[in-house]
C-alpha cells in the first residue's frame, strides 16, 4: 500500500510457459528430416541432388549423408537402424556397380527404402550392373527402384509415400 493508501497496480505477470511456447509453434526449426538420401560416394552427387532439389520443390524436409556400403558398413547400418526414431520415413539410396547401399539399407531398416540404380565410367551396359543389384533383392529386403540416374523419380516416389 502507498502513503495515500492506495494499492499500486501489480505488475504485468509474467508470461505463462504454454503461452511462450505457442509462440514458437510456427516456425520449423527442430522439425527432423522426412526423407533421407543416401549415396556411395561423393561423385554421385551431381544425380542425386536431383532428388533434394524436388524435394525442396514440394516443400518436403531431408537430409543427405555420404556413406558406403562397402568401406563404411557399420556407419549404414547404424544410419538405417536410427533413421525412423530421427523422424525419416523414406530413405533414397543412390548406388552404382554392385549397388549394394539400398540393400544394406533395407537390410536394416524397415522403412520404404527407394534405390537409384547409378552409372558411372566403370559401369557395365550403361547401369545395367546397378539396376539389376538393385532390384535382385531376396525376400523380405524389399527395394523399390527407379530408372538409371532418375533420381528426381525417386523424390516423387517418396513423396507419393509420404502422402499415405
Amino acid at each position: 500500500m502507498s502513503e495515500s493508501g492506495e494499492i499500486p497496480p501489480l505488475p504485468s505477470a509474467p508470461a505463462i510457459e504454454t503461452q511462450v511456447e505457442h509462440e514458437f509453434d510456427e516456425l520449423d526449426v527442430d522439425a527432423p528430416p522426412q526423407v533421407g538420401i543416401v549415396m556411395g560416394s561423393k561423385s554421385d552427387m551431381p544425380v542425386m541432388e536431383k532428388a533434394a532439389a524436388e524435394l525442396e520443390q514440394r516443400g518436403i524436409r531431408h537430409e543427405t549423408r555420404v556413406m558406403s556400403a562397402h568401406r563404411e558398413p557399420d556407419t549404414v547400418a547404424e544410419y538405417a537402424k536410427n533413421a525412423r526414431m530421427r523422424g525419416l520415413r523414406v530413405i533414397i539410396a543412390g548406388a552404382g556397380l554392385s549397388a549394394a547401399l539400398p540393400g544394406v539399407v533395407a537390410a536394416h531398416t524397415d522403412l520404404p527404402v527407394i534405390g537409384v540404380p547409378l552409372t558411372s565410367k566403370t559401369s557395365v551396359a550403361g547401369g545395367l550392373d546397378a539396376l539389376l543389384a538393385v532390384t535382385q533383392m531376396p525376400p523380405g529386403v524389399p527395394v523399390a527402384s527407379v530408372g538409371v540416374d532418375n533420381a528426381r523419380n525417386a523424390a516423387v516416389l517418396a513423396a507419393r509415400i509420404l502422402s499415405l
